[in-house]
Parts: structure tokens; sequence; C-alpha cells
């Protein structure tokens, strides 16, 4: 299935790098992803609101897509940003496909709203799937080491950082499921799955 990344912000301001530095990380980390389309929308960071403009431009980016699964951060976070988004996702997920407007493109719904669940620190309800990325977590972790300003320079020294807590989250939920690393997924809605072929590893 092909795969699109939509960046919201350009994370200006923050206190680590600089935009043109936090530019090329994320290139490299596309790379490591098999470059996959990518695009920033450019709403302002920390202050990040699903209002009628933002929701109108990211419902243009929907229908110029046609995504058939939408994922974004679980809707309990301690980030208001990250509510923000997941708020600003479902509302723009409505709007492109509304008829009689000027949003740009056809109008298009996507089939399912699967919702990324956060860490199990912060909630530790059972999530529905549990998906298995042990065979693709050595990618992930590589493209998170791309982001050096963030996530590599600034940790602590002899403490556990940001990709040493990705990893014991992932290694925690694939615990729970009887594999090496997994990831939890939620979704205010059913999702409807093809055949029973994948559930039983």
């Amino acid at each position: 299935m092909a795969g699109w990344i939509l960046d919201l912000t350009s994370g200006e301001p923050t206190p680590l790098g600089s935009p043109e530095r936090r530019a090329e990380e994320t290139s490299a980390a596309n790379r490591v992803l098999g470059d996959p389309w990518r695009k920033n929308l450019g709403l302002p960071n920390r202050s990040l609101e699903p209002t009628l403009a933002n929701r109108r431009a990211l419902a243009a980016v929907f229908r110029a897509t046609r995504p058939r699964l939408l994922f974004a951060p679980y809707w309990e976070d301690a980030h208001p940003d990250h509510i923000a988004a997941t708020r600003l996702v479902e509302d723009a997920r409505f709007w492109s496909k509304l008829s009689k407007t000027d949003i740009p493109g056809a109008s298009f719904h996507p089939r399912a709203n699967s919702l990324l669940l956060q860490r199990p620190s912060a909630d530790r309800r059972t999530p529905e799937p549990v998906l298995d990325i042990s065979g693709q977590l050595d990618a992930k972790l590589a493209a998170l080491r791309c982001y050096r300003s963030q996530l590599v320079d600034n940790q602590p020294a002899g403490k556990p950082g940001v990709i040493d807590s990705v990893c014991d989250r992932t290694r925690f939920w694939g615990h729970l499921a009887g594999v090496l690393h997994a990831e939890p997924f939620a979704s205010r809605e059913p999702v409807a799955l093809g055949s029973l072929e994948h559930l039983l590893l």
C-alpha cells in the first residue's frame, strides 16, 4: 500500500535546531523510509488550532492524495498541538467529502480513520489492533536517528533517551501481542477487515 506523510507544522519555534536543519533531517528520514510523498502544511507550531481555514487546507490534501486510511495522534495527549491535530484530521476528513464547496479537488471520504494510540504509560487500555512491526523496527529507528537535533544530540548522558523510550514502548506492546515489537492503534469507529488471514501470527 502506498503511503503519504503530511507534516502539519515545521516545528518552529523550538529551542532545538533551526528550520533549515530540521528540513534537512526530515529529508534524510524520508529517504530512509523509501522517499514517500511528503509535504508540510505550514501551520503554526505551539498554537495549532482546528480552524476553518486549516480544515479547508487539510481537506484539499485529502482530496489530492485520496488515502484509504488516516493516521493521527491519539485523541488524548499531553501536548495541545497533538490534540488539535487529531481534531483537525477528523474535521477535514468530513469536509473532504462535501459537495458545493470551493475546496480544490473532487469530493472524497476516507473509509476508515485509524488513530495511533499514544504511549502505554499514558494509557494502558487494550488497543485494537496491535500491529507487529518487528520487521520494520530498524527502518523506524534509522528514520528517528535522522532527527539528530531533536532526538540524538540533546539527550542526557547516562539516561534513557527518546529513542530508547520508543523501543521500550514497542517492546511493551510486542510482549503483550507475542511478538518482538508492536505498535498499538485505536479508532473511534469500526474498522472493517477484508479477512481473518493475518489476525493470528
